[in-house]
């Protein structure tokens, strides 16, 4: 049997962006995930050592919105493959990064993308 685990809105400051300004006066940014994982003995042993556990996931992503890209892409990219090997278990990651605000020279709310994997 499979579980998903949803993480929202996660948001953070970081740097990343095509332009140099961006990298230098940095965004807000959001990352949704939806990670699907076989359950196993997980829910029956009540067991957090069998689980995905969240707040890794959450700090492997804090640590790749650290690492300054110049696509949201990449982003995203890197924060599915860096979860996918903390945890065997997973079937799949579904990744959105979005950039709030983006300066495109008009009102704009986020441009996202959205990776599966």
């Amino acid at each position: 049997m499979e579980y998903r685990i949803v993480l929202e809105r996660m948001e953070f400051r970081a740097y990343h962006g095509c332009y140099d300004l961006e990298q230098r006066v940095g965004n807000r940014f959001t990352v949704d995930l939806e990670i699907r994982a076989e359950l196993g003995d997980t829910a029956r042993e009540d067991s957090v050592e069998k689980a995905v556990n969240y707040l890794t996931v959450y700090e492997i992503v804090r640590g790749q919105m650290r690492v300054t890209q110049r696509t949201i892409e990449r982003v995203a990219e890197n924060i599915i493959g860096t979860v996918r090997a903390a945890f065997p278990q997973i079937v799949s990651v579904r990744c959105t990064v979005s950039k709030l605000a983006p300066p495109l020279g008009g009102k704009l709310d986020r441009v996202s993308v959205v990776l599966e994997r």
